[in-house]
């Protein structure tokens, strides 16, 4: 990782909240994470598939029931670092976080919680792998508008299937709804393909649309606590929404088995 981005902060609020060990929603422009004492729990935006959708498309929905459940734990752990990297992305208006609030799916499928340093840092990983790639962050929600491959000129199985569905009308993150990939991926093979000249790249990016390496003008702002619905509790674990207690995970290795996982959905 680059001395830059080691030195970046995606959302001081995040880090503010895991240091007090708070509880509840941290709602931003593009998405929500959900924390319990300071750890993400779950995070969703509507850029990003959620598990369900992984695994439908996975063609293991089905066959649930016979899912291991260390492999359906690296689904929705995938799943939560996927959605928290759009979540995290700069937004146009301030972030609030609602203290007590608690996402319904977990009482139903509880994850390991991830610190927040850990989300930072992952978020951080992914924004540099993009620029690497194709430093021309327009192709992320522009129309993906295919080119005509050069004499000779190869595609892996997985860019072949998304140049397949690419329309010329749907972006990368409609493109990994139909594809029921995670969505960070989906924009990753869509810079790759940009690179190879296979995907055309807008000269100017659309209105309105930040960069993913500006701040948000608004991150860190002061902020009120809103009002919640009263949130859901799991048995055993008083005064505790959303998740059971759980010995701190190895994060090297949900890393390893996350990106296991991720390589074949």
């Amino acid at each position: 990782m680059s001395a830059h981005a080691a030195r970046a902060v995606v959302s001081p609020m995040l880090l503010r909240l895991a240091r007090e060990r708070a509880t509840g929603a941290l709602v931003r422009d593009h998405g929500t994470l959900y924390l319990v004492e300071g750890r993400v729990v779950h995070a969703e935006s509507p850029v990003a598939p959620g598990p369900d959708v992984l695994l439908t498309a996975g063609g293991r929905q089905p066959r649930q029931g016979r899912i291991a459940a260390g492999e359906l734990e690296i689904c929705h752990l995938g799943a939560l670092f996927d959605a928290a990297f759009f979540a995290l992305a700069p937004g146009r208006g301030p972030a609030r976080f609602q203290y007590g609030a608690a996402h319904g799916t977990h009482a139903v499928r509880p994850v390991r919680p991830v610190s927040a340093a850990d989300v930072e840092r992952e978020t951080l990983r992914r924004r540099e792998l993009l620029d690497s790639v194709w430093p021309y962050p327009a192709v992320d929600t522009a129309p993906v508008v295919p080119r005509a491959a050069a004499s000779g000129q190869t595609v892996t199985a997985r860019q072949r299937s998304l140049l397949a569905h690419a329309d010329g009308v749907r972006t990368p993150a409609q493109l990994a709804w139909a594809l029921g990939r995670p969505a960070f991926h989906t924009l990753l093979e869509t810079r790759r393909l940009a690179a190879a000249g296979l995907v055309a790249t807008p000269h100017d990016p659309p209105p309105h649309v930040p960069s993913p390496h500006a701040p948000s003008p608004h991150e860190g702002m002061p902020f009120e606590p809103t009002s919640y619905e009263p949130a859901s509790f799991l048995p055993g674990v008083p005064g505790v929404p959303g998740v059971p207690r759980t010995p701190d995970p190895d994060i090297a290795l949900l890393r390893r088995l996350r990106d296991a996982l991720e390589a074949h959905l």
